[in-house]
């Protein structure tokens, strides 16, 4: 078995496939007297492959024809089975779009974890990523896409969007808000909490005293790393604490990895805010089931025997 067929495998297993397209099929043409469409399942699967491999349209078509793997997870057989032109990946990935359906399907993702007990709600990790877009301005506008924005990132200039996160203590995304990348991070950190923290982890960008004033009030214990303030360095003590608030904010970076370093989402494919942000939203469900695979898949095995 190769990785490829392997991780196909792992993902077949803890994909909630009927509760997906329970949430997809009210908004599925029918079939009727003319075309017949694309058996749902089918076409929600190679979007899902588009995600994990990257693929453009006409991309991921080519790819159901060279690779065995990839039409066996999807279940094509080539001498019995069509092969969905880019065209028809189009008009699915549209539909998705056009009923926001990424953002429910990564709701119904959260709440199966939920259910699970897989994702935890004591503490919650605030962090964000840039997610760059082209600068060019050889286009029919010939400008640059309006909705993306240049941000500084240590001593580097970016240009694109931002992607904010709310995790739990594991890494487990279970809030997303999108923005362009200038936004501040810290004026989206109220929209990242569930409300139910005990305590809050971030890095030095989202330290507010009024903030930490507040989450004292409410007994949330405040991990914020704190920065300087003036002209007056971080104590040896206050260092220490922050290396040690560190290390567990680092886990929600493991999500990060996966979306932008093993499935290739370190630019956008789209222009625009909105078709990027379902793309994320998907992309961010999908992370979640593979980084718990290896809780879900027992749980999974039982409930199919």
């Amino acid at each position: 078995m190769t990785r490829r067929e392997r991780f196909l495998t792992e993902m077949d297993a803890v994909i909630p496939w009927q509760a997906l397209i329970k949430l997809i099929q009210p908004h599925y043409p029918k079939a009727g007297n003319g075309t017949q469409p694309m058996p749902l399942e089918r076409m929600l699967r190679i979007h899902f492959m588009q995600h994990w491999f990257n693929l453009s349209d006409p991309a991921m078509e080519d790819s159901l024809y060279d690779s065995e793997s990839m039409r066996r997870f999807v279940g094509i057989e080539l001498a019995e089975d069509a092969v969905p032109d880019e065209s028809t990946i189009l008009r699915f990935r549209r539909l998705l779009e056009q009923h926001r359906l990424s953002e429910k399907i990564f709701a119904q993702i959260r709440k199966l974890l939920e259910e699970k007990r897989l994702l935890l709600k004591s503490g919650t990790i605030v962090d964000a990523t840039i997610i760059e877009a082209p600068t060019s301005t050889k286009n029919a506008d010939g400008k640059r896409d309006p909705e993306m924005h240049q941000a500084v990132k240590g001593k580097e200039w970016h240009f694109g969007m931002k992607a904010h996160v709310g995790t739990d203590r594991r890494g487990i995304v279970h809030t997303l808000k999108t923005t362009a990348a200038n936004a501040a991070d810290i004026n989206q950190m109220h929209g990242l909490l569930h409300g139910q923290e005990k305590e809050v982890f971030g890095d030095q960008a989202y330290w507010s005293e009024s903030h930490r004033q507040g989450a004292k009030a409410a007994r949330v214990r405040y991990r914020i790393n704190r920065r300087r303030t003036g002209h007056s360095a971080l104590s040896a003590n206050q260092k220490r604490i922050n290396r040690i608030r560190s290390k567990a904010r680092a886990r929600c970076e493991h999500v990060f990895q996966v979306i932008k370093h093993q499935w290739g989402f370190t630019k956008v494919r789209y222009r625009g805010l909105a078709k990027n942000t379902e793309r994320l939203f998907t992309a961010f469900a999908l992370a979640n089931l593979y980084l718990l695979r290896r809780k879900l898949m027992p749980l999974q095995a039982r409930c199919l025997s």
